[in-house]
């Protein structure tokens, strides 16, 4: 019965929560705030998960991560090794997966600000002075321990993503269909 009522704790999590996400400062140096409102009232044990996928006219250096990191109260984790020197039409995109409260309980508020940088772009001989770079709002995933029959969650989807930030193993999550403010 208590697997039941998290269950239906998590299905309630999924069908009210909300993302926003928007983005700060100019140039070539910006700042992607998310934001994720978890409603109703959250339990212990609700895990959070912020999937990004980065463009590739864009990356994050993860050296500045690794200095803010004692600043912040999220954890990152990349999906590939980035280097910062090359253009963007020599890259690819990149997937980053965000834990905004790795430890301890979850509150209802949580906000996420992420240095990103701006890429090289290739020159253009037509006259265009700039480009732009479209990047997606996050995914929003979500899982609770306490919860292990992750069927029965429509339109949601159940998505293998890493456990934690520092963990190569893989576990289930929720993924929140889109619901972006």
């Amino acid at each position: 019965e208590k697997n039941e009522n998290h269950c239906g704790l998590l299905k309630q999590w999924l069908e009210s929560s909300l993302v926003s996400v928007e983005i700060n400062k100019k140039g070539f140096h910006r700042e992607v705030v998310t934001t994720v409102v978890l409603s109703p009232d959250v339990l212990s044990g609700l895990r959070v998960l912020l999937v990004h996928r980065w463009p590739r006219g864009v990356y994050v250096d993860p050296y500045q991560l690794a200095s803010l990191s004692d600043q912040t109260d999220w954890q990152i984790l990349l999906d590939s090794s980035i280097d910062l020197e090359v253009p963007a039409h020599k890259t690819s995109g990149f997937v980053t997966y965000v834990y905004p409260t790795p430890d301890g309980p979850t509150p209802r508020l949580l906000k996420v600000a992420i240095p990103i940088h701006g890429r090289y772009h290739e020159p253009s001989f037509n006259g265009k002075t700039f480009t732009s770079v479209d990047i997606e709002p996050p995914e929003l995933l979500l899982r609770t321990e306490k919860c292990t029959q992750l069927n029965n969650l429509d339109p949601h989807t159940v998505v293998d993503a890493p456990c934690t930030h520092d963990n190569s193993s893989t576990c289930p999550w929720v993924k929140l269909q889109h619901q972006q403010v």
